[in-house]
């Protein structure tokens, strides 16, 4: 890498912790451009020639609170355990971590910011889009998923469920509503687990 492309990097990488500070506090809609400029010692010009806008900003904020999770996820599909253990195990550490980890990052006056939420959430579950096909095929090929479905219907029923959890308010029985709809993902309306 030369001195160019360290010193984006560093840019790159200041704007970022920059955005997630502000947004942690305060939420998306009451922070400018200008403030995660100042923050990160870089100009606005900058934020917008590297990430485009704010709002892609919130998509990195997603990845960093994603990533341990899906690399727990991924490490999950590995294990030498029934399909649907892993995918229980896999629903149960999103559950339990995404929760987790926004509450960690970001205040509770941040999480009043429905822009936030939405965009957050919206990013979160396109970041999880990629391990839900490595599952579905994993699902697959050991036959505890129907093959004749096509994997992009698959996703977008997932992405009907990820609709409704967009529409959930990040509050204590945030979890146990979570549960119930994995519940009914994996078992349907009738199903028993």
């Amino acid at each position: 890498m030369n001195k160019y492309e360290m010193t984006t990097e560093k840019k790159k990488k200041a704007i970022i912790h920059a955005a997630m500070t502000l947004f942690k506090e305060n939420g998306f809609t009451s922070v400018s451009i200008k403030e995660i400029a100042a923050l990160a010692d870089v100009s606005q010009v900058s934020i917008y020639n590297y990430f485009g806008s704010k709002e892609a900003l919130i998509g990195e904020c997603a990845d960093i609170i994603m990533s341990d999770t899906l690399q727990k996820a991924a490490e999950i599909l590995t294990k030498d355990i029934s399909f649907v253990e892993k995918l229980e195990s896999a629903l149960l550490l999103c559950t339990e971590n995404i929760n987790l980890s926004i509450s960690e990052y970001f205040s509770q006056k941040a999480l009043s910011d429905p822009v936030l939420i939405d965009l957050l959430t919206k990013n979160i579950n396109e970041s999880k889009r990629t391990i839900y096909r490595e599952y579905i095929e994993a699902g697959k090929r050991e036959n505890v998923i129907d093959g004749t479905i096509p994997t992009e219907t698959l996703l977008a029923f997932i992405d009907a469920l990820n609709m409704l959890g967009n529409k959930l308010e990040f509050n204590d029985d945030l979890s146990t509503t979570i549960k119930h709809i994995h519940h009914l993902y994996l078992y349907g309306i009738i199903g028993k687990a």
